[in-house]
């Protein structure tokens, strides 16, 4: 199922670690509605950086989340958040080229310089840019 035109419900939704954990990563219609959002926002981010946008982790259930020992309140629960890299730039290229942008976004994230997470809101969102560092937490802008 095509979630957008470049992105498909099957590709936000794959995980490894649910496969092998046994636990069905099938999202609901209120997710699979967010979903269609959050591709609209990546298709704007492939527009942006001109090159395809390959997908990492999409949507987690609420026990997979929990099961990979990620945030209660994630995005990605919702439907809300990708982590994602694109070809022929680093995390850190795409994160300054979006974050110059004007795509809107809750969360964009330099995650441990090895990948990007875009996460929307269901509220006002925040446009907050951050960096990840082993050991060192969330620090505020491109570090």
């Amino acid at each position: 199922m095509n979630l957008s035109e470049h992105f498909t419900l099957q590709e936000l939704t794959l995980s490894p670690s649910a496969a092998k954990a046994g636990i069905d990563n099938t999202p609901d219609a209120t997710v699979i509605a967010n979903l269609v959002r959050l591709c609209q926002t990546l298709e704007g981010v492939r527009a942006l950086v001109g090159a395809p946008v390959m997908i990492s982790s999409g949507y987690r259930c609420p026990a997979l989340n929990e099961w990979i020992g990620g945030a209660p309140n994630s995005a990605h629960v919702l439907g809300l958040a990708a982590d994602f890299t694109v070809s022929g730039l680093t995390p850190r290229q795409t994160v300054e080229l979006l974050d110059e942008s004007g795509l809107v976004f809750d969360q964009l994230i330099l995650e441990f310089d090895r990948w990007v997470h875009l996460g929307l809101s269901e509220n006002k969102p925040r446009r907050q840019v951050l960096t990840l560092r082993k050991g060192g937490g969330y620090l505020p802008g491109i570090v």
